[in-house]
């Protein structure tokens, strides 16, 4: 009989700590991620919607850029899954390419724009809460994360550009 009562308490003490959870997230980066959503927001209407077409565009034209600026750009902006649409800024046989750099930037940014990727954070804070706990400042992690990041989506751009010109290139034989 004592196992039911553990049991129990054992059950309403999971949702007690999703509570606290919850209760720390609304305190602490949810009001982050609105005054983010809310700046990228507002900076797109000052640089204008026009303007920001044209500059990915014109980035998509080069690969370097293409697999570096584009998707960080598009993560920074539209956020995860929004962050794809950008692959409109590039030609059709470097679409693929374009979205694998896109999506294999989705954890990397979370450590600096945490409203990029929400869906990512707990990933992130449960590393950030191991560096913190050593006493440690989270932004030397969150640069190098992102450096990688970004270092890994040129590769993978590269990489499966290349890939997808040979398929194509096949499929035409």
């Amino acid at each position: 009989m004592d196992y039911l009562a553990k049991l129990a308490e054992g059950f309403i003490n999971l949702f007690n700590l999703g509570g606290a959870t919850f209760l720390s997230w609304v305190t602490g980066i949810i009001p982050t991620l609105v005054v983010l959503i809310t700046f990228v927001n507002a900076l797109i209407s000052i640089i204008g919607e026009e303007r920001m077409d044209g500059f990915a565009k014109a980035c998509g034209k080069f690969f370097l850029l293409r697999y570096t600026v584009v998707p960080v750009i598009a993560m920074f902006v539209l956020c995860n899954p929004m962050a794809y649409t950008f692959g409109r800024f590039v030609e059709e046989k470097h679409k693929p390419a374009f979205y694998d750099a896109a999506v294999s930037f989705c954890h990397p940014i979370t450590g600096l724009f945490p409203h990029a990727n929400a869906g990512e954070l707990f990933v992130y804070l449960g590393i950030a809460n191991g560096i913190t706990a050593l006493g440690l400042s989270l932004s030397p992690l969150a640069v190098r994360y992102f450096i990688v990041g970004v270092i890994v989506i040129l590769i993978r751009g590269i990489v499966t550009e290349r890939l997808t010109l040979r398929f194509m290139k096949k499929g035409e034989g």
